[in-house]
């Protein structure tokens, strides 16, 4: 599967940048630490494996404080197009894999958005959005940092304008996607079932819930397990996504590079199923690393051959 000749353009909302500063042993000398400071947060991380497929990047998000002026500036760094809007001070953390486990030394929430900032952000989103081919909405881990009726507004704004929107949602926001016809929505098996929508994680439950999403309006559903094959569900059929086992280095950020690599695939003109075989492969390739939403794009593209995709 070969790129396009034009890099295709992706627009990432990204409601939640976050600082990350993450602390790895220095090789065999664990009293020598290695320092690494990185833009973070579901959008960013997303974005990042978007970018590194190929795509022509375009983040929007509330970048505030002295946080914000960092990850912005860090994401600018590794080519992404950063369009801020003003806020209270992003959060961060300071994780330590000196043992090679994470242990959260330190934690600063992410911020509340007033009325003001929150309409700032849909005013800048929306209208940079517009330029992109494919509109991808990465939420937010509190709700009150904003309300589901936001997701709702702008999906059915970017659908009414022509766009395709993929989301990488769960609970609250993504129930308010239902009600916006035609959207894509990424989601793992537990947020099926711990949303309600799926009655267990087994995989007869899994496609039912995502075919009931579909009769219901979806344009698709993807769902992700960390054990068994991924499912992929659309008008057309459904499909199970099977990638080859990998070793692990860090389980994090597997999710978020599967939606980049749909939304990548779905601007490439590919199915679903296709996009999602892709989204597969760059998921799996970024549990070998440990940079959350990294990957080198040619490797995804050859380990794409390697994952299955089976109709059911």
């Amino acid at each position: 599967m070969g790129k396009t000749t034009t890099p295709v353009q992706v627009f990432v909302f990204a409601p939640e940048p976050l600082l990350t500063v993450t602390i790895e042993g220095g090789g065999p000398d664990k009293d020598v630490p290695e320092v690494h400071v990185h833009p973070g947060g579901q959008g960013i991380w997303l974005a990042r494996m978007a970018e590194s497929l190929g795509a022509e990047v375009t983040v929007c998000g509330p970048f505030g404080g002295e946080t914000g002026s960092v990850t912005a500036h860090l994401a600018r760094e590794e080519g992404l197009d950063v369009r801020p809007t003003p806020g209270p001070a992003n959060g961060a953390y300071v994780h330590d894999r000196r043992d090679g486990e994470r242990t959260e030394i330190a934690r600063m929430p992410g911020p509340v958005l007033d009325r003001h900032a929150l309409d700032d952000l849909y005013g800048t989103a929306l209208v940079t959005a517009l330029d992109a081919g494919v509109c991808i909405l990465t939420g937010t881990e509190e709700p009150k940092g904003v309300p589901a009726d936001f997701f709702e507004r702008l999906a059915s704004d970017l659908r009414a304008a022509g766009h395709t929107v993929v989301a990488d949602l769960s609970g609250d926001q993504a129930r308010a996607l239902l009600e916006v016809e035609g959207c894509v929505l990424k989601m793992s098996d537990d947020e099926l079932v711990e949303g309600g929508f799926a009655d267990d994680d087994e995989q007869d439950s899994l496609l039912a819930a995502a075919r009931a999403l579909v009769d219901g309006g979806l344009g698709g559903v993807v769902v992700s397990r960390a054990s068994g094959a991924s499912l992929a569900v659309d008008a057309d059929g459904a499909s199970a996504i099977t990638t080859p086992e990998v070793s692990t280095a860090d389980h994090r950020g597997a999710g978020d590079s599967m939606t980049a690599g749909i939304a990548v695939g779905l601007a490439r003109g590919l199915t679903l199923a296709e996009a999602a075989r892709l989204g597969a492969a760059a998921g799996a390739l970024n549990v070998t690393r440990r940079g959350l939403g990294t990957g080198r794009g040619d490797q995804i593209e050859r380990f794409t051959a390697e994952v299955e995709v089976t109709p059911l």
